[in-house]
């Protein structure tokens, strides 16, 4: 496991967090509420994470008073990362830690089941423990939780909905059910709700640093996308100027023509603006603007007097 991932960070930071019984219950909890297996039957709990691992032993040892409760055995995957498998043999320990957190293998999250509402966070904790997961914000804005059921699925995304105003989604992936969300502020939110601020600071720094960058990228784009539109203007003005210089000459026009006339042809890469305040004495942007589309008019004229004469021949 890449211990530097964000995801594996976010973790650390819940279980630190945990630092009372009542927590660690509520936290537990929603590890139950995700396991691969819940009933009298059998209690499986698989996991990636060895934290994770940790506290379910460390806790359901806890509560059963008995520190041999859980077995746990590991495999090794092909990607080289250690599943850690744990199970509860004993049926009465099994039964006493369902009737613990009043559950049964339905895993609802109805008004009868839940915690007091001080533990809800730690509630919401233990479920991204046991299913949770969120991308390197780095990279994209992305955290989901693979529930084990629909109902599970639906009583979670109601209860961050009510609880906590934030809006999940749901989708169905390979037949498992999905509770995603993507939007930035409602995970820095949910980071915030299970305890893992640092996690959550890190992610609304990169979020700023994001949104700068974005914000002096559209600057730039907008900036470039004015000074083409400058160049291609000054093109047309120039050839404008040019041909009233090769049919009447320059000297021939009203001195504030000759004189826009002449910085426009010294000046390609001036704005209006630029060109206005070179102008003695200086004029608006909008006088500039007026002045050049005289000169436009001229041009015009006399593009319309060659053609005419060109049919004339």
């Amino acid at each position: 496991m890449d211990e530097m991932s964000f995801s594996y960070r976010v973790k650390a930071e819940i279980i630190e967090k945990i630092n009372t019984s009542q927590k660690a219950d509520a936290c537990l909890m929603g590890l139950l509420c995700c396991c691969n297996e819940l009933s009298d039957r059998e209690i499986l709990f698989l996991t990636e994470n060895p934290r994770v691992k940790d506290f379910f032993v460390r806790n359901v040892s806890r509560i059963l008073r008995d520190e041999d409760a859980v077995s746990v055995s590991s495999a090794e995957r092909r990607s080289g990362v250690t599943l850690f498998s744990m199970t509860i043999p004993d049926e009465g320990q099994r039964i006493f830690l369902l009737d613990y957190f009043g559950m049964d293998e339905s895993r609802r999250l109805t008004e009868d089941y839940l915690p007091k509402d001080k533990f809800i966070p730690q509630l919401a904790a233990g479920i991204f423990l046991a299913c949770g997961s969120v991308n390197d914000p780095n990279k994209k804005y992305h955290m989901e939780y693979v529930m084990p059921t629909l109902d599970l699925c639906n009583d979670f995304g109601l209860l961050l909905i009510e609880r906590h105003g934030i809006v999940p989604k749901h989708v169905e992936r390979k037949g498992a059910q999905i509770v995603y969300i993507k939007e930035s502020e409602n995970i820095i939110d949910v980071l915030t709700l299970m305890g893992a601020t640092m996690c959550s600071l890190e992610l609304m720094n990169v979020k700023m640093e994001k949104d700068m960058r974005n914000k002096i990228n559209r600057a730039m784009n907008c900036d470039n996308a004015n000074i083409d539109k400058t160049l291609k203007a000054s093109e047309r003005q120039i050839e404008d100027i040019e041909l009233i210089e090769k049919k009447l000459g320059l000297s021939s026009l009203p001195d504030q023509l000759r004189e826009i006339a002449e910085l426009r042809l010294e000046n390609p890469d001036y704005n209006l603006k630029q060109l206005g305040a070179e102008m003695v004495p200086p004029i608006s942007r909008s006088g500039a603007n007026h002045r050049l589309q005289k000169l436009a008019e001229i041009a015009d004229g006399l593009r319309k007097k060659q053609s005419r004469e060109g049919d004339d021949t």
